[in-house]
């Protein structure tokens, strides 16, 4: 009886052998699977974005400015300046954006650019303690300069609008105050040399106030 049991195991053995094989030569010649599809600029901006910025580009916090609408030449060519590169260090110093571009290649910067260009803006609706004589300077400020300290009209590189002229001088109407202070600041300081050199010399005659006034004015431009 024992000897019929073995010989039955090895009739079922020697039938599941050709079987095996059959499924492994169909696993062999079946289609590789697809890589993964490149992520959308949309999945990016949701993904990566989206904590500072809001997905469509519109940040309602001060400190992180609007995207939205902002011209997609300048808003990539930020976003290279953030990503050190081999040996060579960030054009644009900031460690949050900096481990934030860490990863997307020049193809998806220039995606997210396009991306936030076609997204409708909502101007900074964020309270300031700006009152109407300092937006009032910082009007005059922004359309005309100053004949005495020489300071140019910022309309003269980023228009009338604040529409900007791409891609070296960005859009600016209804940017946060907060932000445009900042940016102000640090180039006066030269903390900030990835763009032209004009705004580090047209801040050098300017005082606290007056870039205070600016900031408020382009805030309320829309």
């Amino acid at each position: 009886m024992k000897m019929i049991k073995n010989m039955v195991l090895l009739a079922a053995l020697a039938m599941a052998a050709p079987l095996a094989a059959e499924e492994t030569a169909a696993d062999s010649n079946a289609a590789p699977t697809a890589p993964a599809a490149p992520a959308s600029a949309q999945e990016i901006a949701s993904g990566v974005c989206a904590g500072c910025h809001n997905p469509d580009g519109n940040s309602v916090i001060p400190m992180n400015p609007i995207l939205a609408g902002q011209q997609a030449e300048y808003i990539t060519k930020q976003l290279m300046d953030f990503k050190a590169t081999g040996t060579e260090p960030a054009k644009r110093n900031s460690p949050v954006m900096s481990s934030m571009v860490a990863t997307l290649s020049q193809e998806d910067m220039k995606k997210l650019g396009e991306y936030y260009a076609q997204q409708k803006i909502s101007p900074s609706q964020v309270a300031t303690d700006a009152d109407e004589k300092l937006i009032a300077m910082g009007k005059i400020l922004y359309h005309g300069g100053s004949l005495i300290d020489e300071i140019p009209a910022c309309a003269s590189c980023h228009g009338p609008t604040g529409s900007g002229i791409p891609p070296r001088y960005p859009a600016l109407a209804g940017q946060h105050a907060e932000y445009t202070m900042t940016q102000l600041n640090l180039f006066n300081a030269g903390d900030r040399v990835n763009d032209n050199s004009i705004m580090r010399k047209v801040l050098t005659r300017m005082n606290p106030e007056e870039k205070r006034a600016v900031s408020a004015y382009i805030a309320t431009m829309r």
